[in-house]
């Protein structure tokens, strides 16, 4: 083999390199991340909302050894605890060997997804079908949400105080439900629109039943079947919407995406991809970690992070401070000597749209989690952007682990952008930045990730929270 000229040693030694899983990755990594992705993919079918995802959490928790938290008592290193914020918001931890004063080792994801949510009033007839009106939620293409099969889950409350938990379209042979679109023979005018009014809000009506009640005479005979129908299978009326929180969500499969299965299609991934590895990565902790370990599984993040579910509320905040109060630790020491890895994903380069992306700064499917020293949009408006210490400390972290990692950033400085839980951490005190999967069609009905880059995140939060 010839020797190395002087320019391709220098190039080894001084460019920053983001090499392909494909050439990175030995046989057995690859196995072991075909293996952990199949976990995952149970995880992301069984989890299309965020009441779901809190559930199956739960459930992987206990079976891992974790108890409810109690505010009372007292925990020893290696406890494991979490605390259910209304079935909507789950934390996660593993008590460590150091006191509280050092801070925490935290990882905050976020699941809920975009969807459609049901209005208070929904039904209505007309023209003698039956149909749902809805309010979406977060940033969605509407046009995106027609003419596929959707999902029906959710809550209802009825009059007595009984609670519904409501789940159709996802078991085999289960009524689906769809919005409806017109004919492209018919669609001149609306042809006209531009994109993002293609689909209106107000026109994003569920097509829910067509048959009537046929014993009599009368108007609505086709909601009154409706009505029938969920009174017959979950006794609910029609006041009972009033207060109810049901949504609608894609009933597409998760599958494996590619001749080579080395992609994930599935909705909700969105964050749902981050969500799952920092749950795995802290269950995998057999021993007692030296810092508490700490997951944060947040509602309502992509609409702000408001409610009492949302980062923006109180809860992370007051499980600190019940465990400090047992150290004797103010909690705002802790807090401001926390780590933390918002854990988010980012909009992967997509060839079919390049010229939205700076491609120097743009991260890859296939080339490990993705390091997003800030977010935000245009200026960097609405963005922690994390400092350079913090910034190395965690890319040297995934570095001496040997893992696949990248820098990217949100497209082009122009052209848009977005935010993350991050930016309310930050205003609490600790260090935090942002560390996640690549994926293509973020927030559509069908999202695409790597299974290279979920299985690294994994390991790179299991490497955080050991640091």
């Amino acid at each position: 083999m010839p020797e190395k000229t002087e320019a391709q040693q220098l190039k080894e030694q001084l460019f920053y390199k983001r090499p392909h899983a494909g050439q990175a990755l030995s046989n057995e990594q690859w196995s072991l991340a075909e293996e952990y992705c199949e976990g995952y993919k149970g995880f992301l079918q069984a989890s299309k909302t965020e009441r779901l995802a809190v559930e199956r959490a739960i459930t992987l928790a206990k079976s891992n050894g974790f108890s409810e938290f109690d505010a009372a008592s007292s925990y020893k290193p290696g406890d494991k605890v979490f605390v259910n914020n209304r079935g909507k918001a789950l934390i996660l931890a593993v008590i460590g060997k150091e006191s509280l004063s050092k801070g925490l080792r935290l990882i905050a994801a976020h699941i809920d997804s975009p969807r459609l949510d049901l209005k208070q009033n929904p039904l209505y007839e007309d023209s003698e079908l039956a149909l749902f009106k809805t309010h979406y939620y977060g940033g969605i293409k509407k046009y995106q949400w027609t003419a596929i099969p959707l999902s029906l889950h959710g809550v209802v409350i009825r009059a007595d105080g009984t609670k519904i938990n409501v789940s159709l379209g996802e078991g085999e042979g289960e009524p689906q439900f769809c919005v409806t679109d017109l004919l492209p023979h018919l669609a001149m005018e609306q042809s006209k629109r531009s994109l993002s009014e293609g689909i209106k809000g107000e026109e994003l009506n569920v097509l829910v039943g067509s048959r009537p009640f046929r014993e009599e005479d009368g108007s609505e005979l086709v909601k009154l079947r409706i009505l029938q129908l969920l009174y017959s299978k979950y006794g609910i009326v029609e006041e009972d919407f009033l207060g109810a929180e049901l949504e609608l969500v894609p009933a597409f499969p998760v599958r494996d995406i590619g001749l080579d299965g080395s992609l994930i299609g599935g909705y909700g991934q969105d964050d749902r991809v981050c969500a799952y590895p920092a749950i795995t990565a802290l269950l995998e902790l057999k021993e007692a970690p030296a810092k508490t370990c700490v997951a944060v599984l947040a509602d309502k993040e992509e609409i702000g992070s408001d409610g009492n579910t949302g980062l923006q509320g109180a809860y992370f905040l007051h499980f600190v401070q019940d465990l400090c109060e047992k150290q004797g630790v103010p909690a705002r020491v802790c807090v401001d000597n926390t780590q933390c890895l918002s854990a988010d994903v980012n909009a992967g380069f997509d060839p079919t749209w390049p010229s939205v992306m700076e491609k120097n700064n743009a991260c890859c499917l296939n080339k490990g989690v993705v390091v997003t020293k800030y977010t935000g949009s245009r200026g960097k408006a609405g963005t922690s952007d994390a400092s350079a210490e913090f910034t190395a400390r965690v890319i040297g972290l995934f570095r001496s682990a040997g893992l696949l990692w990248q820098i990217g950033e949100l497209g082009k400085v122009d052209e848009g952008g977005g935010g993350t839980v991050a930016k309310y951490l930050a205003k609490m005190g600790m260090d935090v930045i942002d560390v996640g999967v690549p994926v293509l069609s973020m927030h559509s009905p069908f999202e695409v990730t790597a299974k290279a880059d979920v299985w690294t995140a994994h390991m790179a939060f299991g490497a955080f929270y050991g640091s």
